[in-house]
């Protein structure tokens, strides 16, 4: 509750906060900070509420393993979801199918389909509108193609949501199987028993060894957002699992539209190597010109290499003191 608080005294624009539910129902497809039950729900819902800010639960599990489509497990699924419109609940966030349904029809809490849903074209916002979506939070990886972004705006009668700070790799060949082991690993038991996360470990070191994956994942800086507003006027930013002062510097740089500092400071991933690369915000003006008429080959292109050798900077420590080396320098590859 006390980082609640601490979020809703900032910026008086902020239309909805999001948190997990209890996973003993319904998996997520992030890591969490905790396991709310009902009444701490109710209670942080009850002050958001009072604050005029709207919540949303999160129950994107990308796999449950059949376990809704049960007897027992439709049962103690929908009991859930019951709870969750008895305390006032304004939205669920999901991204199984079968969830989109039930909830559209059975509920008038809002549904949000999930960016762990993968919309990234016209037919698939189509398919999940017919479904019952009242909002689609879209695939990241089309936040550059304004060609397709634009298609689904004009396809749709829905909302539409932009996730503005993911890091993640841009077309990542670990997403889905990422995604559905989290899934797993937070969602109703068993409960895994792993070594550890393959996926989370290799996507740092093809960071560290291709800095220039870094330049090519699809998020927004906080200036460019106005040139979405004919998609959407409403922006996400991800890191639940994130403190507050780290959740709030993002909201002021979105809300002011402003950011003048490392980029790595607003992204959601990867937070691990954060205070390893230094990409000067500032330096990115005029980026998303290029990007906008992109056609995403990069081997016949170069562009995102060439900006990555121009402006990205390694943190080097000497004597006990950080300074900033050019990535070259460093015998970084690029």
């Amino acid at each position: 509750m006390e980082g609640l608080q601490d979020l809703l005294s900032g910026p008086d624009n902020i239309y909805a906060i999001y948190m997990a539910g209890t996973p003993d129902y319904v998996g997520t497809g992030r890591t969490n900070l905790g396991a709310p039950g009902i009444e701490e729900i109710r209670e942080q819902t009850e002050y958001a509420h009072d604050k005029g800010v709207k919540m949303e639960i999160v129950l994107n599990s990308s796999c449950m393993g059949g376990q809704h489509l049960t007897p027992q497990g439709f049962n103690k699924i929908h009991w859930y979801f019951d709870r969750l419109n008895d305390i006032g609940i304004d939205s669920i966030t999901v991204a199984e199918p079968y969830f989109v349904e039930m909830l559209s029809k059975d509920y008038n809490m809002e549904v949000v389909v999930s960016v762990l849903s993968f919309v990234d074209s016209p037919q698939k916002a189509e398919f999940y509108e017919e479904l019952g979506a009242d909002t689609i939070v879209v695939d990241p990886v089309v936040n550059r193609d304004f060609a397709k972004l634009e298609a689904i705006k004009e396809s749709v009668t829905c909302g539409l949501k932009l996730l503005v700070n993911e890091g993640c790799l841009y077309q990542c060949p670990f997403r889905y199987a990422h995604f559905n082991f989290f899934s797993h690993a937070n969602g109703p038991g068993p409960k895994l028993n792993v070594l550890d996360d393959y996926y989370y470990y290799k996507c740092l070191s093809l960071r560290i060894n291709d800095p220039q994956q870094l330049i090519k994942s699809p998020w927004i800086r906080p200036e460019d957002t106005k040139r979405y507003e004919h998609i959407t006027d409403t922006f996400k930013i991800g890191g639940r699992t994130h403190f507050t002062n780290w959740i709030l510097n993002n909201v002021h740089a979105y809300t002011n539209r402003d950011y003048d500092g490392n980029l790595m400071d607003l992204l959601d991933c990867p937070r691990d190597i954060r205070d390893l690369f230094y990409i000067p915000n500032k330096e990115l003006k005029g980026t998303l010109d290029q990007w906008k008429q992109c056609n995403k080959i990069c081997s016949d292109c170069g562009y995102c290499k060439r900006l990555t050798e121009r402006i990205v900077r390694v943190y080097s420590v000497d004597d006990m003191q950080s300074t900033l080396q050019p990535l070259k320098s460093t015998g970084g590859s690029t």
